[in-house]
């Protein structure tokens, strides 16, 4: 679940990479259920996390802190009581156990002190390799070992097939419409192309009865959906 944040309504997916936040929501109703969802979206942290790796280690030991003084990452100056500036130091971590330091007294060395300190610190950072770690499930992703089901993806659904809340017929697209207290009502099937508009067909309950009405509008809805598909195929 690294990067990925479950809701009420399904997983959202948010990374940062050198300050760009990677983000993308996964619902629910889009995927039909919970399981295809969070399938979907670790998919696409983990697409994230291979093609837009961390920082090299390097790069980032390289960038300026808030509370380097010197303004040179991984240079440092030793300070005596009175202010002066007792000795220059170049200092790299490359490893828990290996920590490169040397040290430049000034009254030994004068003004070329820091200078030295400068091109230590230079060959010290060609000795880091590798990229900077910012979890350990990163490395596993990027080298395939990811835990969740290889399995078939189901396909996003398009607004049009999200049954909503307020759906009266379990069917996207199919809704019960009653125009006064007094009608009967009727079953209406609607479908929404883009740049085409809507179209919708009525089923009366006092020509058809409730049931077939309703059975009538769903068979309606999945000849729209069918038309709708083969429109948006013909137009790629």
């Amino acid at each position: 679940m690294y990067g990925i944040y479950s809701r009420s309504w399904g997983f959202e997916v948010s990374i940062v990479r050198n300050g760009v936040r990677h983000h993308r929501l996964f619902g629910k109703a889009s995927y039909g259920g919970a399981e295809q969802a969070l399938l979907h979206a670790q998919d696409w942290r983990d697409f994230i996390v291979r093609n837009v790796p961390p920082q090299a280690r390097r790069v980032r030991a390289e960038k300026r802190r808030v509370n380097n003084s010197t303004g040179v990452p991984g240079v440092f100056h030793h300070v005596a009581p009175g202010g002066r500036v007792r000795a220059w130091m170049a200092k790299t971590y490359i490893a828990p156990d290996e920590i490169l330091r040397t040290d430049f007294p000034v009254a030994e060395l004068g003004d070329s002190a820091q200078a030295l300190a400068v091109q230590e610190r230079a060959q010290q950072l060609k000795r880091m390799t590798g990229l900077a770690r910012i979890h350990p499930a990163e490395e596993a992703i990027r080298m395939g070992l990811s835990a969740h089901a290889p399995g078939p993806r189901t396909a996003k659904r398009s607004k049009s097939e999200i049954t909503r809340r307020n759906n009266t017929s379990g069917v996207s697209g199919v809704h019960f419409k009653t125009p006064k207290p007094s009608h009967p009502g009727y079953w209406l099937a609607i479908t929404y192309t883009t740049g085409k508009g809507s179209v919708s067909k009525a089923f009366s309950v006092k020509t058809h009865g409730a049931d077939e009405a309703k059975n009538l509008a769903i068979a309606e809805r999945e000849r729209q959906l069918a038309d709708k598909q083969r429109t948006e195929k013909a137009g790629e």
